[in-house]
């Protein structure tokens, strides 16, 4: 099972949507069960919970675990195939978000903006190194600050902005011809070529880790 997946495909982000769905994959989430065993936990007919289990395995958000007899049946032992979801703004890739269009620092909502692309950036990138079999070469920060004014944050925020400019001025190559581009949000991943409205280009070959 995995940590975490991200959903891009829109039939299965609506699958998962469904609340009787949702709490289904929560209860896999914890561990396989089948059918009957599920029927009493969601208080649900076990034939209306197969009909939902056939849903979420048709897009690839539960599988087989195996199998048991129980008197003259075969039980099927379903599992999620992660411990969590993110639905990717690719679902709705006509109306994603584009930090591109309004560009504010200062914005809210221009960071809901960013933290989307990364969302959608990430999930493909983590789709083609895993068809490709091969590790991604990623990086994150994440911390916490309390700032006793609203001069120290603008005192940090500033300098924050100059060092990591200075950092991108010295190690950026534009003209290396096997360099790779990368994107930092305070987070550092491979840059997905552009396709135009409907997403980014799937991964080819993203570089393995050290």
């Amino acid at each position: 099972m995995l940590d975490v997946t991200v959903i891009e495909d829109p039939e299965a982000a609506a699958v998962c949507l469904d609340p009787i769905r949702a709490g289904l994959l929560a209860e896999l989430a914890a561990g396989p069960a089948s059918a009957a065993m599920l029927a009493g936990k969601v208080d649900l007919p076990r034939q209306k919970v197969n009909y939902h289990l056939k849903a979420l395995e048709r897009h690839g958000l539960v599988e087989l675990a195996g199998e048991r007899r129980k008197g003259n049946v075969t039980e099927r032992l379903m599992r999620a195939t992660a411990a969590s979801y993110v639905i990717s703004p690719l679902a709705l890739a006509s109306v994603q978000p584009d930090p591109d269009r309004f560009r504010d620092q200062l914005s809210a909502r221009w960071l809901l903006a960013l933290g989307a692309r990364l969302v959608r950036d990430a999930g493909s990138l983590v789709t083609g190194a895993a068809k490709a079999r091969k590790r991604l070469a990623t990086y994150a920060l994440d911390g916490e600050v309390r700032f006793a004014s609203a001069a120290d944050r603008a005192a940090f925020v500033e300098e924050l902005t100059a060092g990591v400019s200075a950092l991108i001025r010295k190690y950026d190559a534009p003209g290396a011809e096997s360099g790779r581009d990368h994107r930092i949000v305070v987070a550092l991943h491979p840059t997905l070529k552009p396709t135009g409205a409907d997403g980014p280009a799937p991964v080819s070959g993203p570089e393995p880790t050290p």
